[in-house]
C-alpha cells in the first residue's frame, strides 16, 4: 500500500477574525493539489458557538470531500476552569474511562446541536488517555487520533504514526523561539518525506494560528507537494484504512 496523506486543521471554532479567510485559501491550495482536509472541531467555547459563517462554510467542504472529527468539547480539563493552565494539559490527557465517556457524550450532543457530526475523535493537543480510547470505543467512534497513532476500532488495529505539527516551547525567549521556529519547519517537512518514503501514514496537524504564519504555511504546502510526489494517497480520517503491519499485538 502507497504511503498516505492526511492534513487536519483546528482550531477555527474559536479563532481570531480573519481567520476563515485564511483557511478558505489554504483549502483552495490544497484542493488544487487534490488533498482533502480533516476539520477538527471543538463544539463549545468560552467565546461562545462558532459563528454561522463557519459553520456553513465546514457543511459546504464537507459536502465537496473533506471531513470532520469531533475535538473534545470545551479544552479544558474542568469545564469550569476556563482561562486556567490547566486546559494546557490536553482536556482527555488524563481522564478515566468513566469521566471521558461523559465529556465525549457532552460533545457529540453539543457538535449534534451545532448540525454537525462525525464518527471521528481526534484528542485536543492529540493527549488521549487510555480511559479516553476505551471511552471513545465505548460509545461507538469508528476512530480516536492521538499525538502517537490512529486507533481504527472498526478493524481492531492502530496505526502508528505521529502527528507531525509547530507547536513551540513558549517558556523559550523570542530569539530561542525565532531560531526554533525554522527548525521545526525544516523538520516536519523532512520527517513526513521520511515517513512517506516508507510508505507510512504522514499526519500533517495544522492549528487556526499557524495559518497567521506564513512560513508555517509555505511550509505545509511544500511538504503536500513532497510527500504527493513520494506517491502518497491524500485521505481524511474517517476514510483511513488499515493495514495488516499497523495490528497491534
Amino acid at each position: 500500500m502507497p504511503a498516505r496523506l492526511l492534513v487536519s486543521l483546528s482550531g477555527l471554532t474559536d479563532a481570531r477574525p480573519g481567520t476563515l479567510d485564511l483557511a478558505r485559501l489554504l483549502a483552495a491550495d490544497l484542493d488544487a493539489r487534490g488533498v482533502p482536509l480533516t476539520h477538527l472541531v471543538q463544539p463549545a467555547s468560552p467565546a461562545g458557538p462558532p459563528p454561522p459563517e463557519l459553520l456553513a462554510w465546514l457543511s459546504g467542504r464537507t459536502a465537496d470531500g473533506d471531513a470532520l472529527a469531533l475535538h473534545g468539547f470545551d479544552h479544558t480539563p474542568d469545564p469550569a476552569a476556563h482561562g486556567s493552565r490547566a486546559g494546557r494539559k490536553g482536556e482527555f490527557a488524563a481522564l478515566p474511562r468513566h469521566e471521558a465517556g461523559l465529556r465525549l457524550t457532552a460533545a457529540r450532543r453539543a457538535l449534534a446541536g451545532l448540525g454537525l457530526a462525525s464518527g471521528v475523535f481526534a484528542a485536543p493537543r492529540w493527549l488521549a488517555s487510555p480511559g479516553t480510547v476505551e471511552a471513545a470505543r465505548d460509545q461507538g467512534l469508528r476512530v480516536c487520533a492521538d499525538e502517537t497513532g490512529v486507533h481504527l476500532f472498526d478493524d481492531g488495529v492502530v496505526l502508528r504514526a505521529r502527528a507531525l505539527g509547530f507547536r513551540l516551547d513558549a517558556s523559550m525567549d523570542r530569539g530561542d523561539r525565532a531560531r526554533a521556529e525554522s527548525w521545526r519547519c525544516r523538520l516536519l517537512h523532512a520527517e513526513a518525506v521520511r515517513v512517506a518514503r516508507r510508505s507510512g501514514a504522514v499526519r500533517v496537524a495544522i492549528r487556526a494560528k499557524d495559518l497567521r504564519r506564513p512560513d508555517r504555511v509555505r511550509t505545509v504546502l511544500d511538504t503536500v507537494d513532497a510527500v504527493l510526489a513520494e506517491g502518497a494517497w491524500p485521505i481524511t480520517y474517517p476514510a483511513l484504512p488499515s493495514t495488516p503491519a499497523s495490528r497491534t499485538a
